[in-house]
Formats: structure tokens, C-alpha cells, sequence
């Protein structure tokens, strides 16, 4: 029979392990164009949200990563639809906008290939670039 404090030990380390941030394992966000490094999939949604939280299907997709990049498009894009929490990703920096106004960073695309499905896209990290609306 397991002691009642083997089982808290038990419980606590089966936290410590479902807990662990599978974040800690991303690299941080490419920074010069053709560079790559890989993260995770943290949220896959819509482009819009309605005034009580429900995804507004018709408005295009976004999906956010443990490295803090966030991508968003106004088309639905099935390889992002196709992707998880967690599903570990390759992304890469594909083009910076020039010319942009001091502290207007918007307009940065991403290549991003997810390796559970071995789907691609390609999205800009805001809807407009910069300079733009």
C-alpha cells in the first residue's frame, strides 16, 4: 500500500512534469533575414474575436508561438488551422520592411514549417506594415 506522502510525492512530481514550460525549449526569434530557429505553437486562432471571446471564423487566422512572435493574416490558412499547442516549429525571418517611422516595427514575415504535419506558411507579424494603418 503507497503512504499517503508517497502519493503526495508522487502527485506533486506528476505536476512538476505536466508544469515543466515546453517554452524553455524555444530559441529565441530570428532576427536577420534568412535565419531560423525553432519554438512552439502557443495559441491557434482566428483573427477576430467577437465582444464575448468566440473566434469570428470569416476574419482570417493568427497563431502565437512560446518565443513571442505572433503571426496574423486576413486569409484562413489551413496549415496553421492544421496546427496544436505545442507542436514544435522551424521559423524562419523572411523579410523586415525599410524605411519605417522610429519605433513602428510592424510588417516583419515569417516562413514557418510545422514538423508534426509538415505544413508551411508564410505571415507577417501585424495586419498592416509599418507605417501603414
Amino acid at each position: 500500500m503507497v503512504s499517503k506522502i508517497n502519493r503526495i510525492g508522487i502527485n506533486l512530481a506528476i505536476l512538476a512534469l505536466t508544469l515543466t514550460p515546453y517554452s524553455s525549449q524555444a530559441a529565441k526569434p530570428p532576427t536577420q533575414v534568412g535565419r531560423c530557429s525553432e519554438t512552439f505553437v502557443a495559441r491557434v486562432g482566428t483573427r477576430l474575436v467577437g465582444e464575448t471571446g468566440q473566434p469570428i471564423a470569416s476574419s482570417g487566422t493568427s497563431i502565437s508561438f512560446t518565443n513571442g512572435i505572433y503571426l496574423v493574416s486576413y486569409d484562413t490558412v489551413s496549415a496553421v488551422q492544421a496546427s496544436k499547442l505545442k507542436d514544435k516549429v522551424k521559423m524562419c525571418l523572411n523579410s523586415v520592411p525599410k524605411n519605417c517611422p522610429p519605433g513602428d516595427n510592424r510588417g516583419k514575415v515569417y516562413k514557418v514549417m510545422n514538423y508534426r504535419t509538415g505544413g508551411r506558411f508564410t505571415m507577417s507579424d501585424s495586419q498592416h506594415s509599418c507605417g501603414g494603418a
